[in-house]
C-alpha cells in the first residue's frame, strides 16, 4: 500500500485531498501546513510519495521544503498548487518532482500522479 504525505496549508483542502486519497485505498500518513512540520514529520512516517504545496504558511515554502527533502531523503514529490507561472513552475522543475497539479485538483489526475510516482521508485 503506497503511504502519502500531505503539505498543504488550506486545512480545507488538505482534509479533502486526504478523504479522496483514502476512497483510493492509499494510507495518508500525515499532514502539514508548513514546511518545517512537513520536515519533522517526513523524518518519522518516511512516506512512499509526499503531495506538496508551493505556497505554506511559515518560513518555508514548498519549494525549498522539498529541496530540504532531496538533500537527506529519495521520496518522490507532487507539486500541488494554483500558481502556475513560468518562473514559479520552473523552479520547481528544477526539484525534479514527479508531478505538477494544479488546483483545483481532479480526482482521476491525482490518482494517475501518485501511481505514476509510487511505480517508478518502488525498489
Amino acid at each position: 500500500m503506497c503511504r502519502i504525505f500531505i503539505t498543504e496549508d488550506e486545512q480545507i483542502i488538505a482534509e479533502d485531498i486526504k478523504y479522496t486519497l483514502i476512497n483510493f485505498g492509499y494510507e495518508v500518513v500525515g499532514t502539514a501546513i508548513s514546511g518545517e512540520d512537513a520536515i519533522r514529520e517526513i523524518e518519522n512516517t518516511r512516506p512512499d510519495v509526499v503531495l506538496m504545496d508551493i505556497m505554506l504558511a511559515g518560513e518555508m515554502n514548498g519549494i525549498e521544503t522539498v529541496r530540504y527533502l532531496n538533500d537527506r531523503f529519495a521520496i518522490p514529490v507532487i507539486y500541488i498548487t494554483a500558481y502556475s507561472d513560468k518562473r514559479t513552475m520552473d523552479e520547481a522543475f528544477d526539484t525534479d518532482p514527479e508531478g505538477f497539479l494544479i488546483k483545483p485538483i481532479k480526482e482521476k489526475q491525482l490518482f494517475a500522479a501518485i501511481e505514476m510516482a509510487f511505480k517508478r521508485n518502488q525498489v
